[in-house]
């Protein structure tokens, strides 16, 4: 495991190996959003309170996880980078920075939109809300500090930093509902109980997360492997790829 944990951190090893991934990663990720999105929006019954507005869930709820994990995986990217100057865990945290962002901001706006039909209003200053806004703009401070610098070295640096002093926002989010009065309603899935929805609304909502996490997976592992191209274009692999279009063992 180490050693394969390891051989991660070499650019060509890591370019190589990942891209028998890309096919079954594009294919099960379809699979799930797409029997996910229909099992959901079409088949799932309407809420007794909110209808069938409730059905963004689907898309916020998923979303949001993604925000907040691919957050940790960041940071956890630019820990390595920090401690042990590994190159591909510096283009991880910029390939995953981008990405989250989107991921953040898609969860922010289907929160709006279903926020006008349950609260009246597109947005309010509510803790959990803030706190994910908070953390979108630490997701484009290291978008925009990777841009700033043109020493890469010193960027990395940089957005490393910023993305470790950032982790104390996660369980600001993860407890904003518990900790102070919100118009948020309190997670929908907890690993400490049981879920707070029928059976046949939280099933495809698991089968969606599963097809965000996928999806999530395949767009960082392709942003990184351009990353890597973008950074490795004057290596004798890269070269060697242009030529046969493979890279040898």
């Amino acid at each position: 495991m180490w050693s394969f944990i390891h051989k991660l951190g070499s650019p060509r090893w890591c370019y190589r190996i990942t891209t028998p991934w890309l096919p079954w990663l594009g294919l099960v990720s379809a699979a799930l959003l797409l029997s996910g999105a229909v099992w959901g929006l079409a088949f799932a019954p309407p809420d007794f309170r909110q209808g069938n507005s409730y059905r963004i869930i689907f898309i916020h709820v998923p979303a949001a996880f993604i925000s907040l994990a691919g957050y940790y995986l960041m940071a956890a990217a630019g820990a390595v980078s920090l401690i042990w100057k590994i190159k591909v865990s510096d283009m991880v945290l910029k390939s995953c920075a981008g990405i989250g962002a989107a991921m953040t901001f898609v969860a922010l706006v289907t929160g709006a939109i279903w926020g006008k039909p349950t609260w009246g209003t597109w947005w309010v200053w509510d803790a959990r809300i803030t706190s994910m806004l908070v953390l979108f703009f630490l997701y484009l401070g290291v978008v925009a500090l990777h841009q700033a610098f043109e020493d890469r070295d010193v960027a990395a640096r940089a957005c490393a930093v910023l993305a470790l002093v950032g982790t104390v926002n996660i369980p600001i989010i993860y407890k904003s509902v518990d900790w102070w009065y919100s118009l948020h309603q309190p997670a929908t899935i907890k690993f400490t109980g049981a879920p707070s929805m029928h059976a046949d609304m939280f099933q495809p909502l698991v089968v969606m997360i599963a097809g965000f996490y996928c999806f999530y997976a395949l767009a960082v592992l392709l942003s990184l492997r351009s990353e890597i191209l973008e950074r490795e274009e004057k290596s004798r692999w890269v070269e060697e790829l242009a030529t046969t279009g493979k890279v040898s063992a």
